[in-house]
C-alpha cells in the first residue's frame, strides 16, 4: 500500500468517525426495531478507537439506507425470532442462541430494507476473523429460505473444499432435524434436504467447487464459505448467474483472510471497500469487514478486541495472546497463520520471504516476445519438471541504456497428467487462459520445448541457454543436434552459484531495474519462494512447502547468472 493510499485511508478513518459522533441516531428509533440493533450502532458512533474504519462505514452506510428506504421492522423481527428459536451445535450439545448486537446489525442490514416489495440487499459479505462463529450462524440464512422463502426455493451452501461446504451443511441439517424430528416435512440426508410437503418443493443442497454436475439450477440462496481460499470463482459464478428469475435472491460470502492473493476474493474485496469508501454506489450490497486499521500494531490487544467483534463471546482475549506467543516462537508459518486468521488480513510470509507474489505483480509488464523489434541479444534458462509437474523457460534481456533486466517466462505442463493433480483446476484455468502451455502425454514432451526454443532464437540472438546438469541431458541432446551446442551452458543449482544473481536480481527489484512479464504463474512462484542459507550465507530460493512449485524463479536466476557470467 502506497503511502498516499494510506493517507487516504487515514482521512476517511477521521471523516467517518466525525460523522458518527454528529448523527442524531435518535431520530431513526434503532431500539423500537431492536435494543441490540441499536447498542450496536450506538458503540459504533462513540468508541471510534474501537472499531475499523469498514466498520464504521458500514454503520454510516445502514443510516443512509435507513433515511432512503426506511427500516422494515416487521421483517427484521421475523427474522430475529426464527433465528432465536434454532438449535445450533454447541460445547454443551445442540442449543439455542440469542442474537450478538453486532449479528443482529448484520442481519437487520439483510432483511431491513425493501423496495416497491423486494428486498434491497442481495449480496451480503461477512470478512471475519477465525471463531466468530460465522458458518453457524449463516446456516440460518438458508434454513430460511428452505422454510419461507419461494414454494420452490433452492438454496445452495458451496465452499472451495468439500470439508468446509460440508460444516455448514451439518449445521443446516442439524437444525432443520431439531425442527422436524420425525422427517414428516423434510427429508434429510448428507448432501441434500428435500420438502414433503405438498405446497413446497423447496430443497437445499450441498456442492463443492469440484462438484461435476451444476447444470438445471435455480439458485434463491447461496452461501460461500471459506470464499478467500478458492482459486477460482467458477462456482460461485454458475450459482449466481442461475439466480435471474429470483425476486430475492440472495448471495452470502463467509470467510476469513488467507494467503491466496491470486484467487477471485482478494480483488473482490477491494470492490466491496471501494463501495463502503463510496468510489461506487450499490446499494445491494452489505459488506461487514473486520481487520486493523491502516496503523494499527499486529501486538496490541486492543487491536485484537477491534479485529474481532466477538472478543468475550467465542473467543477469549487469552486465546489471542497465546497464539500471537505461539506465533513469535515459532516462525514463520506460525505468523503467517495468526495474520490471516486471527487479525484476518491478507498476508504473505513476510519472515523467510525473499520476492512477495505482490511485490512480483508490481514488477510484471506486459512483454511480447513476437514485438521484437530486430533480434535482440538475449540468454535463455531452462528447469524441466521431473516428472508430471510443470516445466519453465525464461528468454532474459538486457537494455544498456535503462541498465535493466526484463524477463519472459513461458510454462510447460503435460496434458495427460492434468486429471487427478492436486493443482488440475488452478493449471485448466491458467491453459485457458493462455498461461501455460500444454504439452502432449503423460510427462512433458521435450520436443515442445526444444522447438519453443528454436521458435525464440528467430525472434532473439540467443548468447547462452542456461540448464541444470543434472536432469537435462536428453534435451540438452535434442539442442545441440538442433545446433545451439556452442550456447549450452551448464548453470549447478548450488546456493554459492545462486547468490550472486539473488543479490543482483533482488538490487534491480527494489531500485526499478528488473521487470517480469505479466503472467500470474510468476506470482505463484514468487509467492511460494523463501531464502534459504547454507552455512557460508550463501542463499537460493527454495519452497515453502514441497508440493508448491517455484520453477519460474529459478529460471529468472539461471539467466542472471548467465548474465553475470557474460557481462564480467
Amino acid at each position: 500500500m502506497t503511502e498516499e493510499e494510506k493517507d487516504r485511508l487515514r482521512d476517511a478513518k477521521e471523516e467517518v468517525s466525525q460523522a458518527l459522533a454528529q448523527a442524531p441516531l435518535a431520530q431513526y428509533r434503532l431500539g423500537d426495531v431492536d435494543q441490540r440493533l441499536e447498542q450496536y450502532i450506538t458503540d459504533v458512533a462513540t468508541r471510534p478507537q474501537a472499531h475499523n474504519l469498514y466498520e464504521q462505514l458500514a454503520a454510516v452506510r445502514f443510516l443512509s439506507m435507513a433515511d432512503k428506504y426506511g427500516i422494515n421492522a416487521t421483517e427484521v423481527r421475523r427474522f430475529f425470532t426464527f433465528y432465536e428459536q434454532l438449535y445450533f451445535p454447541g460445547k454443551a450439545g445442540a442449543q439455542r442462541y440469542a442474537l450478538t448486537p453486532v449479528q443482529a446489525f448484520q442481519f437487520a442490514s439483510i432483511y431491513g430494507f425493501w423496495r416497491d416489495g423486494r428486498r434491497v440487499v442481495r449480496e451480503a459479505v461477512l470478512f471475519v476473523p477465525r471463531k466468530f462463529s460465522k458458518t453457524t450462524s449463516c446456516a440460518s440464512v438458508a434454513i430460511y429460505d428452505l422454510l419461507y422463502g419461494d414454494a420452490n426455493a433452492e438454496s445452495y451452501t458451496g465452499a472451495n473444499s468439500a470439508d468446509q461446504a460440508k460444516k455448514c451443511f451439518d449445521v443446516i441439517r442439524g437444525a432443520v432435524r431439531r425442527l422436524d424430528p420425525k422427517g414428516r416435512r423434510y427429508t434429510v440426508n448428507e448432501q441434500a434436504i428435500k420438502s414433503r410437503r405438498a405446497d413446497r418443493s423447496a430443497f437445499a443442497q450441498c456442492l463443492t467447487a469440484n462438484a461435476r454436475t451444476k447444470d438445471g439450477l435455480n439458485a434463491s440462496t447461496v452461501i460461500m464459505d471459506e470464499f478467500s481460499q478458492a482459486r477460482d470463482n467458477e462456482l460461485l459464478t454458475v450459482l449466481t448467474t442461475s439466480m435471474g428469475v429470483r425476486d430475492n435472491p440472495l448471495t452470502v460470502i463467509i470467510t476469513t483472510a488467507s494467503d491466496v492473493f491470486d484467487g477471485p476474493f482478494y480483488e473482490m474485496l477491494k470492490g466491496y471497500k471501494a463501495v463502503l469508501l463510496g468510489d461506487y454506489e450499490d446499494d445491494s450490497l452489505f459488506a461487514h469487514i473486520f481487520e486493523p486499521d491502516v496503523d494499527d500494531a499486529e501486538d496490541d490487544e486492543d487491536v485484537w478486541h477491534k479485529v474481532h467483534p466477538h472478543m468475550g463471546v467465542t473467543v477469549g482475549i487469552d486465546f489471542y495472546r497465546r497464539e500471537y506467543r505461539s506465533a513469535l516462537r515459532n516462525g514463520s508459518e506460525a505468523m503467517l497463520a495468526f495474520r490471516t486468521k486471527l487479525l484476518n488480513v491478507f498476508a504473505e510470509n513476510e519472515q523467510r520471504s525473499w520476492i512477495s507474489g505482490t511485490l512480483a505483480r508490481n514488477i510484471a509488464r506486459p512483454v511480447s516476445l513476437d514485438a521484437l523489434k530486430g533480434r535482440p541479444d538475449a540468454m535463455v534458462a531452462i528447469d524441466l519438471s521431473e516428472s508430471d509437474d510443470f516445466s519453465a523457460v525464461t528468454t532474459g534481456f538486457y537494455d544498456s541504456v535503462r541498465q535493466s533486466f526484463t524477463f519472459h517466462t513461458a510454462y510447460f505442463f503435460p496434458e495427460g497428467a492434468l486429471k487427478g493433480h492436486v493443482n488440475e483446476r488452478m493449471y485448466r484455468a491458467w491453459a485457458a487462459a493462455g498461461h501455460l502451455r500444454l504439452t502432449p502425454g503423460d510427462v512433458i514432451d521435450y520436443g515442445t520445448i526444444v522447438d519453443y526454443v528454436l521458435w525464440l532464437n528467430d525472434r532473439v540472438r540467443i548468447l547462452g541457454i542456461g540448464y541444470d546438469p543434472w536432469k537435462s541431458q536428453e534435451m540438452i541432446n535434442m539442442l545441440a543436434t538442433a545446433g545451439a551446442s556452442n550456447v549450452l551452458t551448464g548453470v549447478r543449482q548450488t546456493y554459492g552459484n545462486f547468490t550472486a544473481p539473488v543479490e543482483s536480481f533482488e538490487h534491480g527489484v527494489k531500485t526499478g531495474h528488473v521487470f517480469i512479464n505479466d503472467n500470474p504463474i510468476n506470482y505463484y512462484c514468487f509467492g511460494n519462494a523463501v531464502l534459504d542459507f547454507d552455512k557460508l550465507e550463501n542463499c537460493k530460493p527454495v519452497k515453502r512447502r514441497h508440493s508448491q512449485k517455484i520453477d519460474g524463479v529459478i529460471t529468472m536466476l539461471m539467466c542472471q547468472r548467465l548474465f553475470i557470467d557474460c557481462l564480467r
